[in-house]
Order: structure tokens, then sequence, then C-alpha cells
């Protein structure tokens, strides 16, 4: 396990799409925290206002969860894109401890994605507010443990995403398609009379159940009028159906990894 988390470091330390997405994952929520806090500079600062400027978007912050989830699929990717997995698991045989490697290289890298982005918004706010925000209020308290862990999830879930497809066009594709296309559509259909059958799948969407981990606003409140007839799951429940389906989609990978040839 020490030799594969030895070479999972090199890897990650030595392609330049690492520094590029960790670059623009701070530089552009960076960019969205300054536009935000200054012009929320001469209003009260509520806890929505907040999120949006240390998340760089609040649960709109999408670009970070996508970074942190591309990184992962070509962490995995990039072997069968390139074709270096051949020599990768002749050196180390073991497969899972070198999956094993790939996931914690990964999600580590992820997390300090997360807290340098946290800290450059939180001096960015300090600047133009004269003030830190207050991470202690409700539901700062909870909205911050939650973007990490779905920082996380997204990490794990693009390793598993790559690894699945064993490359990268495929993966990025799903990772894209789904929250933007598929999920949308399926919630948009289900304010169709004929449709009303899909108001119980909604609150079982995973990455809609993600974003939740990081939201402002209840539950109860999440779709605004018709919020109450799709019956949100809160905040760390949402979280486990998202957790729930990354666990699928890595136990999938896994499996297969374990099973077809390289």
């Amino acid at each position: 396990m020490t030799d594969a988390l030895r070479f999972e470091w090199a890897r990650i330390r030595t392609i330049r799409s690492t520094y590029w997405l960790f670059g623009m994952g701070v530089v552009i929520t960076a960019a969205i925290a300054g536009i935000l806090a200054y012009v929320f500079r001469d209003d009260e600062h509520t806890v929505e206002m907040d999120a949006f400027v240390l998340l760089g978007g609040g649960e709109f912050a999408t670009f970070i969860p996508i970074f942190v989830a591309i990184m992962g699929i070509f962490a995995t990717g990039h072997e069968y894109r390139y074709g270096t997995i051949q020599p990768t698991l002749t050196t180390l045989p073991q497969r899972s401890a070198l999956l094993s490697a790939k996931l914690l290289v990964v999600v580590a890298v992820a997390i300090a994605l997360v807290v340098v982005s946290l800290a450059v918004n939180l001096g960015l706010a300090a600047l133009l507010w004269g003030e830190i925000p207050d991470l202690g209020r409700s539901p700062m308290n909870e909205i911050i443990p939650g973007y990490f862990v779905l920082i996380a999830l997204n990490a794990i879930l693009g390793v598993g995403l790559g690894q699945l497809f064993r490359g990268v066009p495929s993966a990025i594709v799903v990772l894209l398609v789904t929250p933007l296309v598929v999920e949308g559509l399926i919630t948009g259909l289900s304010n169709v009379p004929a449709l009303d059958w899909l108001v119980p799948v909604v609150k079982f969407l995973p990455f809609t159940a993600g974003a939740r981990l990081i939201a402002t606003t209840p539950a109860d409140e999440a779709f605004g009028p018709n919020s109450a007839q799709y019956e949100i799951f809160d905040r760390w429940a949402a979280g486990g159906v998202f957790a729930v389906f990354v666990a699928i989609i890595l136990a999938v990978a896994w499996y297969l990894f374990q099973k077809r040839d390289a």
C-alpha cells in the first residue's frame, strides 16, 4: 500500500491537469466571491450571503465539485487513455491497493483545494467587508462541513467513473449530463400533471440530493412554492442519498477492475 500511495502521489504531482484544475478552482470561486462581496459590501450580512461568498456561489457552487470529480476521472481514466495501466499493474499488481491509493490521494488533494479556496474567499470577505463572516452560526456551521463532504464524495465519484468507463470522455459526459440535463429534465417533467408519478423520484436524484449538503434554504423551500410536494430530505439525509449513489458507482467499478483484463 505504501508503494501505491507513493506512486499515486508522484503521479498526481507530475501532471499539468492537477495544477490547472486546482488553480481554476481557486481562481474562479475567488472571482465569484470577490464580485459578490463587493456587491453586498453595504448590505446586512445574512447567512445566505456569507455562504455565497465563502463557497463562491453557495449551493450553486459547482466549479470545485466538478473540477475535483474530473481530477478523479483523470486519475483512473488517463491510465487507460495513454496505455499506462499495464506497466502500472505490472509494477503494482495488487489492484485493490492501487485503487485505494488513487482514492486517498485524490480525496486529499480535493480537501486541500477546499481549504485553500475557503481561506482565499474568507480573506476577500474580510478585506471588502472589514469583518470576518461568522462561521459558527446556523446553518453555516453545517454548510462548511457539508461542503467538505460534498467535495470528497465528488472526488470519489470521479475515480469511480473513470475506472468504470476505463477512459475520460464517457466519464466526463456522464458527470456533466446527469446533473445538468437528466436531473433537470426529470424535475421539470414532474410538474406535468400526467407525469406527477415522477414527483417522489426527485428527492432521490443523486446530484440534486448532493447539492443539499451546501444548501442555505430549508428542505421545504428547496423548490419554491412547489417544495412541499417533493418532500425533499434534509441536509444530511440528502447527502446520504448522494453517498449511496457514489458507493454504488465505486463498488461496480471496483468489482469490474478486479475481474476485467487490463
